[in-house]
């Protein structure tokens, strides 16, 4: 079943449909050259709906119902254009399957054209909002993981750590950071090598 949620954005109780010459290049589109705009080709009730998949221009009797043409409205590529010699009409393009195909559309009051655009406009602009919002979000950076808590590598009192030196062979005691672990340094004759005196003083000169 679906239960998508569709809206109406406009509706025009009257517009008229009309078959358009193809657009010279580089020129836009004029009613005027549309022939007697007092004869249409259609005449009905133009609605504009929304769902989750977009938005789209639903042509169909005023009475019945029945569908004369729709398409869907992307303000990425938007299938609306206004003509250059009034206010009241606009060039539709219609797709279906595959298949493409422009019609005239002209409202009977300024006013309906008015809150044609304005319904469009509004669209377009929560269109690229969401577009935005959804960029924003794919940008952000990974949520890093929390980190752990520090650890403590200063020297608690009475520890020490050795440091291995290369080229020297390892002794049954190692150095320690602040010297040797023996109590006592020896010399070439096996004793203790004394601390040396201090240098004497300038004043006592023999």
């Amino acid at each position: 079943m679906d239960d998508d949620i569709e809206s109406i954005l406009y509706i025009a109780r009257e517009i008229s449909v009309y078959r358009i010459p193809p657009l010279n290049k580089n020129e836009g589109h004029r009613a005027n050259d549309w022939g007697d705009l007092a004869a249409p080709l259609w005449k009905g009730r133009l609605r504009v709906l929304e769902n989750s998949k977009g938005a789209t221009l639903v042509f169909e009797d005023a009475t019945t119902g029945e569908l004369f043409a729709k398409t869907g409205y992307d303000p990425s590529r938007p299938s609306v254009e206004a003509v250059l010699d009034s206010s009241r009409y606009f060039v539709v393009r219609v797709e279906d399957e595959g298949k493409k195909a422009y019609i005239g559309m002209g409202f009977a009051e300024r006013t309906d054209s008015f809150d044609f655009n304005v319904a469009l406009q509004d669209y377009t602009k929560r269109f690229r909002a969401a577009q935005n919002a959804a960029s924003a979000e794919s940008e952000e950076p990974e949520a890093k993981a929390p980190a752990g808590p520090k650890k403590d590598y200063s020297l608690k009192e009475g520890q020490t750590f050795s440091i291995s030196i290369p080229g020297r062979n390892k002794d049954s005691s190692s150095s320690s950071l602040l010297g040797t672990s023996d109590s006592n340094v020896t010399g070439v004759g096996g004793g203790a090598l004394p601390f040396l005196p201090p240098p004497p003083s300038a004043n006592k000169r023999r």
